[in-house]
């Protein structure tokens, strides 16, 4: 291990310690399933983490990593949760991302998934995952427009509406992911691209705005 690496790992442990005992039971927090990094800001560590899956040290890292386009030490990722976030296996949630969960909001992340930097989820009512799911840089996905819009007869136009991602699903760098989006399984979405409907369809590349099959029976690889 790179001395600096270890000197990371060691300036990590306070708010390691802070995130596991927060929110598990002494059996599994001493067993540090949620490694956090010293540079993660916890805005608020309240709501549920539950882990479903088998409980091992380090199965979800927050903050870790260095994607050679950012400085990391300048990238400080922020945890902001209220309401529920579900982890299915080993998640890497990259440095400088964001993960923002309201009190009725639940997210849910499947096995192996990852956030490579600098990517924010807001999460208002669902956003559900599948496994090996990979998100890139500067990626926005939210379910909600945060402020209500009314017709002249009062009635809300705008209600929060859930995200379904698919397995499998690659998400390019730059993407804009809305309310009531859902993509298949086996799918890659092209950079810079905005998807806020439904997405018919697997194992294909899809992207744009508006969005639209860019090509077809195509896979890819973590």
């Amino acid at each position: 291990m790179k001395i600096s690496n270890y000197i990371e790992k060691i300036l990590s442990l306070p708010k390691t310690l802070i995130f596991n005992f927060k929110y598990f039971p002494l059996k599994t927090a001493l067993k540090l399933p949620i490694l956090v990094n010293y540079n993660v800001c916890l805005k608020e560590i309240s709501g549920e983490v539950i882990l479903d899956t088998d409980i091992r040290r380090g199965i979800v890292k927050i903050g870790f990593g260095d994607i050679g386009i950012f400085d990391k030490n300048k990238s400080r990722s922020i945890w902001q949760v209220a309401g529920k976030v579900i982890f299915k296996g080993k998640s890497n949630i990259g440095h400088g991302s964001r993960i923002s969960v309201n009190k009725d909001g639940e997210l849910i992340l499947g096995s192996n998934f990852q956030i490579s930097a600098e990517s924010s989820i807001i999460c208002n009512k669902s956003i559900t995952f599948g496994d090996n799911c990979l998100m890139s840089w500067d990626c926005l996905i939210m379910d909600t427009d945060f402020h209500k819009i009314f017709n002249i007869n009062n009635q809300r136009l705008n209600n929060d509406k859930p995200i379904i991602i698919g397995s499998n699903v690659w998400i390019g760098c730059r993407n804009t992911i809305l309310k009531g989006a859902v993509i298949g399984d086996n799918v890659i979405v092209a950079a810079n691209s905005s998807i806020c409907g439904y997405m018919k369809g697997e194992n294909q590349i899809i992207g744009g705005s508006p969005m639209r099959v860019l090509k077809s029976d195509v896979y890819w690889e973590m």
